[in-house]
């Protein structure tokens, strides 16, 4: 065999390479046949929200109306709430950092996701690794209450109360790490009140409950669980802990008001997914959830339940969250509270 028959019968690099596409092709196709379809019928089973708190917290309230109004924009898709509280959110946080990262479960934490890497010396969650932003749902002041019968008509009545038996005082709070112990730890330590007992809760409901059984004196809080309380008449604010007073609570002054300067505490909701969520699904979710917020019924409803409304995209809570971890280190730092 000459060297020219041995070319001719030798497949050309050209044979090799159009070959090779051909195959490739044939492979690639039904794998994109296969994803798109699965995408465009998204969801094709329940979602779940995992709540990083217990029932009757402000995460819970706004996530189950969420939940509603997500599921009615999905045509009837079903969408409900987990609540996994315990550890100062991290239990949920941790749950929802490990679940199969497909769009059939997404979290819904409190502030306690930013402010916990400053709090605790191990997390079972990377605060900029582990989830990616679908959208930040809404922001509540806190509140400092206490029970009519008290005799305090204002925080610094309390604090007066509190000084001259600080052993018979103490304060109910969401978990650990939430805006509201923070808040508390942070009066605390201005007024020197440090034998006053944090009593801590699992979450802002059960806070609540035990100003109201009389088991605490104070509860420091979100807005939302003491909202319909406050209006009721049952429990009484002493101060906000927002840049302004809540529309419809034009009695309760803020803390600047009663003399608490840089003294501003809010708590945001938010959604998140984990992070190897695939990006068609995180934008499918945050269009619905910007969506559902956007309806007048739903901004009324949450307004009402003691929420004010952000709607920001899922960039813009990411960035919230870049900007608040240092900012709580800080804050912690110098409220002289100890890692756990």
């Amino acid at each position: 065999m000459t060297k020219i028959e041995e070319t001719k019968g030798a497949p050309s690099r050209r044979r090799i390479l159009k070959a090779a596409g051909m195959l490739v092709a044939g492979v690639a196709a039904p794998a994109v046949l296969r994803v798109g379809p699965a995408l465009a019928a998204y969801p094709e089973r329940p979602i779940r929200i995992i709540v990083a708190n217990t029932p009757g917290g402000p995460s819970d309230i706004i996530g189950r109306i969420m939940a509603a109004a997500m599921q009615d924009a999905m045509g009837g898709r079903s969408v409900f709430v987990e609540n996994k509280g315990g550890a100062g959110g991290n239990i949920g946080m941790g749950l929802a950092a490990r679940a199969e990262p497909d769009g059939y479960t997404i979290l819904l934490p409190t502030s306690a996701y930013s402010v916990n890497p400053g709090l605790y010396e191990k997390l079972p969650y990377d605060p900029f690794k582990d989830f990616v932003g679908i959208c930040e749902l809404a922001t509540s002041p806190g509140v400092f209450t206490v029970k009519p019968d008290l005799g305090a008509s204002t925080l610094k009545d309390f604090v007066a109360l509190a000084k001259r038996n600080p052993d018979k005082f103490n304060v109910s709070t969401p978990p650990i790490g939430t805006t509201p112990q923070i808040q508390a730890e942070v009066l605390k330590s201005r007024e020197g009140l440090q034998r006053m007992a944090g009593i801590v809760f699992a979450g802002g409901g059960d806070a609540i409950k035990a100003l109201l059984s009389g088991t605490v004196q104070l509860s420091s809080g979100a807005l939302p669980p003491s909202h319909p309380h406050i209006k009721a008449g049952t429990i009484k604010g002493l101060a906000i802990t927002g840049t302004k007073r809540w529309h419809d609570l034009p009695d309760v002054p803020t803390m600047a008001e009663v003399g608490y300067k840089d003294f501003v505490f809010e708590t945001y909701m938010a959604l998140l997914a984990p992070a190897k969520t695939p990006p068609e699904i995180v934008a499918q979710l945050e269009k619905i959830a910007l969506d559902v917020l956007r309806r007048p019924e739903i901004r009324e409803r949450l307004t009402k339940s003691g929420f004010e409304v952000q709607a920001k995209d899922g960039k813009g809570h990411m960035a919230r969250v870049a900007k608040e971890v240092p900012m709580f280190r800080d804050i912690i730092a110098k409220a002289g509270m100890k890692k756990l």
